[in-house]
């Protein structure tokens, strides 16, 4: 059963939607994805990979994902109906994770729309529904080079937990660093 609920965001993005995803959204989100990999991780994984990312094969992923259920997606949606952001969530997959804790797969805004609330309206419904299901914490993961990321998570109430992992994008290894929050109200 799917769950739908649509809510207006709170004053600091005036006029912003968050809505469940729908298969129609796919290839919005795809485009937010892969541009902002492009913006957020330039310097951070190599550049021939970034430009490799491809928005339809990204739109296909997306759509297998949607349509085999499981994490939820939710999108933000602009008054003019257009899809500026998009969060992912659902059950942490770290290896020995204890029950109870969510992890936040993914957290995206047209790079267009950074810095405009978005990202706090999405992390902000992801905390509510998170709770609502039964989670009492959260966590994600983020590269240890992104500077900006690491601030908005940290003013959001996520802190380092110590735990780091590597993986490889393109022939370099990058570094990633774990966040907790319990959850609450959103700060």
């Amino acid at each position: 059963m799917v769950r739908v609920i649509t809510r207006t965001v709170p004053a600091y993005a005036p006029g912003v939607r968050i809505r469940d995803m729908a298969l129609v959204d796919c290839a919005a989100v795809a485009e937010i994805r892969v541009r902002g990999w492009q913006r957020a991780y330039a310097g951070l994984i190599p550049s021939a990979y970034l430009d490799a990312m491809d928005i339809a094969q990204d739109a296909e992923r997306r759509r297998a994902h949607l349509t085999a259920g499981g994490p939820v997606n939710l999108v933000a949606e602009a008054p003019d109906a257009t899809v500026t952001g998009w969060v992912c969530y659902g059950p942490c997959r770290d290896e020995g994770a204890r029950p109870g804790s969510a992890e936040l797969y993914a957290i995206y805004v047209h790079p267009d729309r950074i810095a405009t609330g978005i990202g706090g309206a999405l992390l902000a419904e992801v905390t509510a529904r998170a709770s609502a299901d039964g989670f009492d914490e959260t966590t994600l993961w983020v590269l240890k080079g992104n500077a900006r990321a690491r601030r908005f998570y940290e003013r959001a109430g996520f802190r380092p937990d110590g735990a780091e992992e590597t993986f490889e994008a393109g022939g370099a290894l990058v570094q990633e660093v774990r966040y907790v929050r319990a959850l609450g109200t959103f700060t």
